[in-house]
C-alpha cells in the first residue's frame, strides 16, 4: 500500500492505516511516500504506523528518507532514480529492506545489481495520476526474465488484475487509490491479499 501527500493530509489517516495493517498483517507492507509532505510529519506517522506494524507483523517501509527510516526504526526504504544509490543506502541500512521503483525492465535489472531486495515495477495499467502511460503485464514479464529480485506490479492495480500480473512473474502488487480512495479500506486490502493468495 503506497501513499501520496494527499493521503497522508487526511485526517483520518492514522487511524484508517493501523486499521488496513491489523487487516493485512503480515501479508501487507505500508509505504510510506510524500513528496511534500514535511520530515516531522513523515517521521510522526512512521513512529505512530510502524509501532502498529510491528504488533501486526506488517512491514513499514519510508520513500527516499533514509534518515527518517533509521530514525523511526521502520523496516526499511524505497529508492527509485531520483534518490540515493541502492549500494550506498545498503552501507547505511545493512540488512534493512531496500525496494526500488523502476519504469523499465533495464532499470529493475540494475537495481537488482546494486543490491536492491525488490522492485517495484510501473506503471502497468491506466491511472488518473498518470494516463496513457501505461505499460501492460508485458512488462513485468519482461523485468522479471532480467531482474533476479522479486517484482512488486503498480499502476491501476484491482484485485481482478492480480492473476494476470503474478502469471507475468509479479511477486506481489503495489496499490494507492484501490485501498485508501475506497468507501471501506481494510476490506479492499483483504480483497487484495486474497486475490494473491488464490494465484
Amino acid at each position: 500500500m503506497v501513499t501520496d501527500d494527499g493521503v497522508l493530509a487526511r485526517p483520518s489517516f492514522a487511524v484508517i492505516a493501523g486499521s488496513v495493517l491489523a487487516a493485512g498483517g503480515p501479508a501487507v507492507t505500508l509505504h510510506l511516500r510524500g513528496h511534500a509532505t514535511s520530515a516531522g510529519h513523515l517521521f510522526a506517522a512512521a513512529i505512530r504506523l510502524g509501532a502498529v506494524a510491528r504488533d501486526t507483523g506488517a512491514r513499514l517501509l519510508v520513500n527516499d528518507r533514509v534518515d527518517i527510516a533509521l530514525a523511526a526504526g521502520a523496516d526499511g526504504v524505497q529508492l527509485g532514480r531520483r534518490g540515493l544509490p541502492v549500494e550506498r543506502v545498503r552501507g547505511l541500512l545493512g540488512p534493512r529492506l531496500i525496494g526500488y521503483s523502476a519504469h523499465e525492465a533495464g532499470e529493475a535489472t540494475a537495481a537488482a545489481a546494486a543490491g536492491a531486495d525488490f522492485v517495484v515495477i510501473g506503471t502497468i495499467y491506466d491511472t488518473p495520476s498518470h494516463p496513457g502511460r501505461a505499460a501492460g503485464a508485458a512488462l513485468v514479464g519482461e523485468a522479471a526474465a532480467a531482474a533476479n529480485v522479486p517484482l512488486v506490479a503498480i499502476g491501476g492495480v484491482t484485485p481482478a488484475r492480480v492473476p494476470e500480473l503474478m502469471a507475468a512473474g509479479a511477486a506481489g502488487v503495489a496499490v494507492r487509490g484501490g485501498v485508501w480512495d475506497a468507501a471501506e479500506p481494510a476490506a479492499a486490502v483483504l480483497a487484495f491479499v486474497r486475490a494473491l493468495g488464490a494465484t
